[in-house]
């Protein structure tokens, strides 16, 4: 079929009734959809004409803060001189950070919030109540170890009260009494330190150690051949009193014999004496002549030397000498001061390993009176830490008694001890 002038192939006519369209009608026009005039979507909420209003409100002005530059949008940020101030340089640019990375963070402190984490309000409280149970251990240990070794040290009732007991005197007066006793020691024992095999106990060493009301400490060497009277056994020598009737008659001849009412009583023997040397590592002690005594187990060379416990014994006991017991009281307290000034030392009270075995032997080998304790005994140690005064108690020179040799007592001896009974200190002559 032939096509027409517009291009289009005319549609055949067909048989149509009389009712029927004109054969050369229009064909109905079909409309195709357009995307365009779809149905609009749905808007959002905000959008719609039933959105609130999201206006803030206005913050009055007393209120405002002005935003630092840094924190303001980029879009209000000052971009040149004339907007940050002519005086500032400008800012240089940011480094860049890699992708990816987080920001640094800061560290969070004792004491501040750190953000993104809850804040903690007891912190403060916290650590003071550990530096409370801190403080309190650091108090109550000691208090707890000095209480526990006073309940182990051994007494004896030496200070018993008497008719015609001197009254107190001013400062403190401590009597310190060495004995010869070796019932601690074992056979062995016996042997390594040389004290022989002697039965009983004799007071080889009488000390007073006066500490006046002001004024350094001085330790008193009383002869043990000092000639005086025993109370209810007449006159002998002051170590006879031992013999007699102990600690307590002791006391009371010192006492009678020099006015000088006795704070506290202290006795040592053989047994333990080396232990307690050998735990503070020895004692140093300079002496001018080489000494030897077989009998002592002594073999000393002139000079400054360390004495361990063995040596140290055969020191004190020693008096293989021209002048006997004179020379051999001034070691002893030579020796005691040593011994003090070592046990205060730091190199003793810092060092636990050295600190409680000392303590220990002292609890173990000293006896004392029933109201001396242990902080009595760290008061003496603490008073004989440095250089104190030694003294010999003056005397008449050597007398024929019914005991043999022995010391007089005279003015010189009455005078001496008045000084002390007044609480003065001893004179240097």
């Amino acid at each position: 079929m032939p096509a027409d002038q517009s291009g289009q192939f005319p549609i055949p006519q067909r048989a149509r009734s009389r009712d029927a369209a004109p054969a050369f009608a229009e064909p109905p026009t079909v409309r195709v959809a357009d995307p365009r005039d779809a149905a609009p979507a749905p808007r959002a909420y905000s959008q719609s004409a039933y959105a609130p209003t999201q206006k803030p409100e206005p913050v009055p002005d007393r209120e405002r803060r002005p935003v630092p530059p840094d924190r303001r949008p980029p879009e209000q940020r000052p971009r040149g001189p004339e907007q940050r101030g002519a005086d500032q340089p400008p800012r240089p640019p940011a480094a860049p950070r890699p992708t990816g990375s987080e920001p640094p963070r800061r560290r969070a402190s004792l004491f501040r919030r750190s953000p993104g984490r809850p804040v903690r309000r007891f912190t403060r409280r916290r650590v003071g109540t550990i530096f409370l149970v801190v403080l309190l251990v650091a108090l109550v240990t000691p208090i707890a170890l000095m209480c526990y070794y006073d309940s182990k040290l051994h007494r004896v009732d030496a200070l018993a009260p008497y008719a015609g007991r001197p009254a107190d005197t001013p400062g403190t007066t401590w009597l310190i009494v060495g004995t010869d006793s070796r019932a601690d020691l074992t056979e062995e024992q016996r042997r390594e330190l040389a004290t022989g095999d002697s039965d009983g106990a004799r007071t080889d060493t009488i000390m007073m150690v006066y500490k006046p009301p002001s004024g350094d400490a001085s330790i008193i060497s009383i002869p043990r051949d000092l000639y005086v009277p025993v109370p209810g056994q007449g006159q002998h020598k002051i170590n006879a009193a031992f013999n007699f009737g102990g600690p307590q008659l002791l006391v009371q001849t010192v006492e009678q014999l020099s006015g000088v009412r006795i704070d506290h009583y202290a006795e040592i023997g053989f047994g333990g004496f080396d232990q307690l040397v050998d735990a503070v590592g020895g004692v140093d002690i300079c002496i001018d002549t080489a000494l030897r005594d077989p009998k002592a187990g002594l073999n000393l060379q002139a000079g400054c030397q360390t004495l361990g416990g063995a040596q140290a014994l055969g020191f004190v006991r020693t008096r293989n000498f021209p002048n006997a017991d004179l020379e051999r009281v001034q070691n002893q307290r030579k020796f005691l001061a040593a011994l003090m000034s070592k046990a205060t030392s730091p190199s003793v009270i810092a060092n636990p390993f050295r600190l409680f075995p000392f303590v220990n032997g002292v609890v173990d080998t000293l006896t004392v009176d029933n109201g001396t304790h242990i902080w009595n005994l760290a008061m003496l140690a603490w008073w004989l830490r440095s250089s104190p005064q030694t003294v010999t108690t003056p005397n008449g020179g050597a007398v024929d008694t019914d005991d043999g040799s022995s010391l007089a007592v005279d003015d010189s001896t009455t005078e001496f001890f008045d000084a002390i009974r007044m609480g003065r200190q001893i004179p240097q002559q």
